[in-house]
């Protein structure tokens, strides 16, 4: 797989997601939330978009904590990806 999103455009990879309750309930996937800690898998180049300079801010490999309804999901491989905006990243967690 060879992802290359353009401008400020980052590929994340959603790290694994809490099937059950700390009570110890099995959540059902529908009913639960898209998760915000996320993989950079891909990074753009950044540069002039809309008119100002973008310097990217994230590398591949970073763990980024993301806005909760950000972006767009996909499919490559069998894999689920999401492709957001470097705007839409809230912080690294280090």
């Amino acid at each position: 797989m060879n992802i290359k999103p353009l401008f400020d455009k980052v590929v994340v990879e959603a790290l694994s997601v809490e099937e059950k309750t700390k009570s110890g309930f099995i959540l059902p996937s529908s009913a639960q939330e898209k998760p915000q800690t996320c993989v950079v898998v891909a990074v753009g180049p950044g540069g002039v978009v809309d008119g100002k300079e973008t310097v990217m801010q994230v590398k591949v490999g970073d763990k980024v904590l993301c806005s909760k309804y950000a972006g767009s999901d996909f499919k490559v491989d069998g894999k689920e990806f999401t492709i957001i905006k470097q705007s839409d990243i809230l912080a690294i967690v280090e």
